[in-house]
C-alpha cells in the first residue's frame, strides 16, 4: 500500500509587513534584507490568532479538497515549535475544533523539518494498514517568539500553515523514498530561550550542505537520477540555501517553489504552504516527481521524493 498526499489547504494570515516596515522599527534596509534572504515581507498574524486557530483553518481547507470528513479522520500530527501552550498539543486542539471524533493526536517538534516528518510518520502508518486517513499540519506562529528588536533574525520570520491529508494511493504514487536526521551537536546554533536565537553563519553553511546532500540521497533510494525531478519544494528560509539546492539537482529555475519573497521563513508551514501555491498556479502536475527538503533546528533535516497524484 503507497501513502500519498490526497487533498492539501493552507492557511495565510491577512496582515503583510513589509522590509520597508522594519526599516522604520530597526537598523536594516529593505535592500540589505532582500539581497541576503530574498525576503521581500511577511504575514504575521494578530493577537487574536494564535497558532491553533491558523493551524484550524488550514486543516479545514485540506480536509475540504480530499473529500473526507473530520470523523474519517484516523490520526492528527501537527509540526510546530510554536504551540498555544506546552500542552494540551495543538493536534489535540485540532482535533476538538474539526470533530475528528476517533482520531490520534500529538504534535510533532522537528522544527523547520517538522513537516517531513510529519509526513514520513504518517506514511508509516498508512503502509502498514493500521490507519487510512492522516492529517498533517505544518504551522507557526514565529511572531510571538520573535525578538523584534534583534535585526538579524526579526526579518525572517513569518506565521502561517499548511496542512495536508494523507491516505492510500495507486500504485507508483505517493512517498517513494524519504530521509531523516538529526545533530544535535548543532543545537546550540539555532535555539529559543524566551525567543528565537541563531548563529546564521553556522546554520547557513549546514543548511547549504544538508539541503544538497539530502535532495541527492531521496532519489538515490528511490533509484532515481536528477533528471527525474519535475519540481523542487525546499523549506522556504533564505533563498541563498535555496539556490544552493536548486543547483546541487541541476534544476531549472522554474522548476524550483520560491515563495520566501512572500512569506519569508515560516518554519513548518513554510514547504505544504509553498506546495499548495504551486499547485494553485499549475506548475504540480499529475504524476510528477517532487522532492521536498526542509532543515531546522535539532539541528533536523528531512528530504522526500514523491511521484505526485493519487
Amino acid at each position: 500500500m503507497n501513502a500519498g498526499i490526497i487533498g492539501v489547504g493552507r492557511f495565510i494570515p491577512e496582515n503583510i509587513v513589509t522590509n520597508l516596515d522594519l526599516e522604520k522599527q530597526m537598523d536594516t534596509s529593505d535592500e540589505w534584507i532582500r539581497t541576503r534572504t530574498g525576503i521581500e515581507e511577511r504575514r504575521i498574524a494578530g493577537d487574536d490568532m494564535d497558532t491553533s486557530g491558523l493551524g484550524y483553518r488550514a486543516a479545514k481547507k485540506a480536509l475540504e479538497a480530499a473529500n473526507v470528513a473530520p470523523e474519517e479522520i484516523d490520526m492528527i500530527l501537527v509540526a510546530t515549535v510554536t504551540p498555544d501552550q506546552p500542552f494540551p498539543s495543538v493536534a489535540c486542539m485540532l482535533q476538538d475544533k474539526l470533530g475528528a471524533k476517533k482520531a490520534a493526536a500529538m504534535d510533532v517538534s522537528a522544527a523547520c523539518a517538522g513537516f517531513m516528518y510529519g509526513m514520513v510518520t504518517a506514511k508509516q502508518f498508512i503502509e502498514t494498514g493500521v490507519y487510512k486517513n492522516v492529517l498533517i499540519v505544518g504551522v507557526e506562529k514565529l511572531s510571538k517568539v520573535t525578538d523584534w528588536e534583534d535585526r538579524n533574525t526579526a526579518v525572517l520570520f513569518g506565521d502561517g500553515a499548511g496542512a495536508v491529508v494523507m491516505g492510500p494511493v495507486s500504485e507508483g504514487k505517493g512517498i517513494l523514498s524519504f530521509e531523516l536526521g538529526s545533530d544535535g551537536s548543532g543545537g546550540k546554533y539555532l535555539y529559543q530561550d524566551t525567543h528565537i536565537r541563531m548563529n546564521g553563519r553556522e546554520v547557513f553553511k549546514f543548511a547549504v550542505r544538508q539541503m544538497g546532500e539530502s535532495s541527492v540521497n531521496v532519489l538515490e533510494k528511490a533509484g532515481l537520477t536528477k533528471e527525474d525531478v519535475d519540481f523542487l519544494i525546499p523549506h522556504q528560509a533564505n533563498i541563498r540555501i535555496m539556490e544552493a539546492a536548486r543547483q546541487r539537482l541541476e534544476l531549472p529555475v522554474e522548476k524550483m517553489s520560491k515563495t520566501v519573497h512572500k512569506y519569508g521563513n515560516t518554519s513548518a508551514a513554510s514547504i505544504p504552504i509553498s506546495m499548495v501555491e504551486e499547485l494553485e498556479a499549475g506548475k504540480i502536475k499529475d504524476g510528477d516527481l517532487i522532492v521536498m527538503v526542509g532543515f531546522g533546528g535539532g539541528l533536523t533535516w528531512g528530504a522526500i521524493a514523491m511521484r505526485w497524484g493519487k
